[in-house]
């Protein structure tokens, strides 16, 4: 039965041609059911002429993972936008991927096999092959792609297996010897990296961590959570764009706030501490001319009016904010901020038709300019260990970023 589902998933994504290249079998992490995880037995897909094979050497486990898992959330949709439902539409997950390419298609000739390669997880106009390129593909911002799909998240097998098949323009070659675990890692470096650059676009915003004058400049930014993605925004802020203002973390957590101070943060903990009078406090009364929501908490939406600044920017990274009134909303609208949503790795095309954001991640990363091994805090070494992750550990005060490492 298991088979049956995924030849006509493979049918329905990839074409007719697709059930007479399922040679193979291979191990997955299948969710078939919400908190339904199990190993089983799937089809491996052998590469067309324009994709690889790759051995899955490190999966990083992510928010959005769990928020599927969990049944939060469900990015699987038909035509219509209507949910596919777990049970007829089992999903292979994982989108922070790494791994040694096995085969080659015929029309390849810039990867070989051997090579460790980090992907790009997503499906556009130019990984897909199209004519031309849609509106969004064309200004660089891939991931809105028209025709967008996604391995590990809408549906395509993710990472969360021995293998995956993947068009060869989503692999960017590693040219070090840096480990999966944090190679893997390229994938929210990306998020963050096109999530600052949509901030930039907004030259508009009456704060800018660009600006010139002094009334202009961002003096101070707040960053709502310390998870991975805030560590990430923290030394993005401080090694990259070289930003010198007071830089705050609010994070419940204990360990995830040492973190923060050792990128250059200074905390609060919102637990004890009252966050809107600490804000005011430390910057004068001014409050904080943008805010990073990288908690997914949708309580957070009562505080942002009382720690932003009026026109400020607010930059909605996380998903989630479930549970909450919207009229909350209120008390931020009439401060009339630049509020920007990003979502993804976009960024445009290298010149090789790779994704450039990943590429220049991977880089950062290389040369140890963004560190992420310290809140690497978990690591699982086979697939089976994925439900003991999600269903016991995910939550836990000393959990930071789990990563699977199968090689």
């Amino acid at each position: 039965m298991m088979s049956v589902c995924y030849c006509i998933l493979y049918d329905q994504v990839f074409g007719e041609t697709a059930i007479a290249t399922l040679k193979e079998t291979m191990r997955a992490c299948v969710l078939h059911a919400v908190r339904g995880l199990e190993v089983r037995d799937v089809p491996r897909r052998d590469p067309k002429p324009n994709e690889l094979l790759v051995r899955v050497a490190a999966i990083g486990l992510c928010g959005t993972d769990f928020h599927i898992y969990s049944g939060e959330a469900n990015y699987n949709t038909d035509e219509h936008g209507r949910t596919l439902p777990l049970a007829q539409h089992p999903q292979i997950l994982g989108h922070e991927i790494t791994g040694q390419v096995v085969a080659v298609g015929s029309e390849i000739t810039d990867v070989h096999e051997g090579e460790r390669v980090v992907l790009d997880q997503g499906l556009n106009c130019i990984s897909t092959r199209r004519d031309s390129l849609c509106e969004y593909c064309a200004s660089g911002d891939s991931h809105q792609c028209e025709f967008y799909r996604e391995h590990g998240i809408t549906g395509l097998p993710g990472g969360l297996a021995d293998f995956i098949t993947i068009p060869a323009v989503n692999a960017i070659r590693i040219e070090s010897d840096i480990e999966p675990a944090l190679a893997a890692l390229s994938e929210p470096l990306a998020c963050v990296s096109h999530s600052m650059s949509s901030v930039a676009r907004f030259a508009s915003a009456r704060y800018t961590l660009a600006g010139q004058a002094q009334g202009q400049r961002v003096r101070t930014a707040l960053i709502l959570g310390a998870g991975p993605a805030g560590l990430l925004f923290i030394q993005y802020l401080r090694r990259l764009l070289a930003f010198e203002g007071l830089l705050l973390v609010s994070e419940p957590n204990s360990k995830k706030r040492e973190l923060a101070t050792l990128f250059g943060a200074q905390v609060i903990d919102p637990a004890s501490e009252d966050l809107s009078e600490v804000v005011r406090e430390r910057t004068g009364g001014r409050l904080a001319e943008l805010v990073i929501e990288s908690s997914g908490s949708g309580r957070v939406f009562h505080v942002l009016p009382s720690v932003l600044r009026k026109q400020g920017t607010v930059l909605l990274y996380s998903h989630g904010h479930g549970g909450v009134d919207m009229s909350l909303l209120n008390g931020l609208q009439f401060k009339e901020p630049v509020l920007v949503s990003p979502v993804g790795g976009s960024g445009g095309f290298d010149v090789d038709g790779r994704p450039l954001v990943y590429r220049q991640s991977l880089r950062l990363l290389e040369k140890g300019i963004i560190d992420v091994s310290p809140f690497i805090s978990h690591r699982y070494h086979a697939l089976g260990d994925v439900e003991r992750a999600f269903g016991q550990e995910f939550l836990r005060p000393d959990y930071v970023k789990g990563v699977v490492q199968l090689a």
